[in-house]
Formats: C-alpha cells, sequence, structure tokens
C-alpha cells in the first residue's frame, strides 16, 4: 500500500503526479466527514481511461476543468459509491 499519497504534499504520488483542490480548497484527500446525526452519505470514486498519456491540466486547475479537459479522451469509466454516516451523539 502506498502512504502519502493523499497527503498535503503528495508524496506518495507518482512522478509527474499532483493533485487538484477539493471542495474544501486543500489539494489533498480529506477522507468523509459527514455531519453527525445527518443520516448516510453517499461518496461517488471514478476511475477513468483515457486515451491519452498527458492531460495539459495544471496544479491549480480546478476538478471542473479537469472533468472538461478528459471528457473527450475518456474510453471507459468505472464508479464506486461508498456510504459513510456518524451517529449523533
Amino acid at each position: 500500500m502506498t502512504t502519502g499519497a493523499g497527503d498535503d504534499t503528495g508524496s506518495g504520488l507518482p512522478e509527474g503526479a499532483f493533485q487538484l483542490r477539493n471542495d474544501a480548497g486543500g489539494a489533498r484527500f480529506i477522507g468523509a466527514a459527514p455531519p453527525a446525526g445527518h443520516g448516510e452519505h453517499r461518496y461517488f470514486i471514478t476511475v477513468h481511461a483515457l486515451d491519452v498519456p498527458h492531460i495539459a491540466v495544471p496544479a491549480d486547475g480546478t476538478p471542473a476543468y479537469l472533468g472538461f479537459t478528459i471528457a473527450s479522451h475518456i474510453l471507459a469509466r468505472a464508479t464506486i459509491v461508498a456510504t459513510a454516516e456518524i451517529p449523533a451523539d
């Protein structure tokens, strides 16, 4: 298992790879964090197979820009839906 891939520096990512900002504004993995007592939340993890070896998206690009850029290069896509819930106290 690779460690560090989702930390602040992306130290476990392959050479040349980087993380885009998430919804919280940080370029890192923050994990599932539904509010306590809010019920079950769904999290979609999607992997795309592209027809090009490199996509020219800058490190300060947005996830929306990435989606627009890869749209015409997608050969296949797989999605896993995970759920998480934090019970109310």
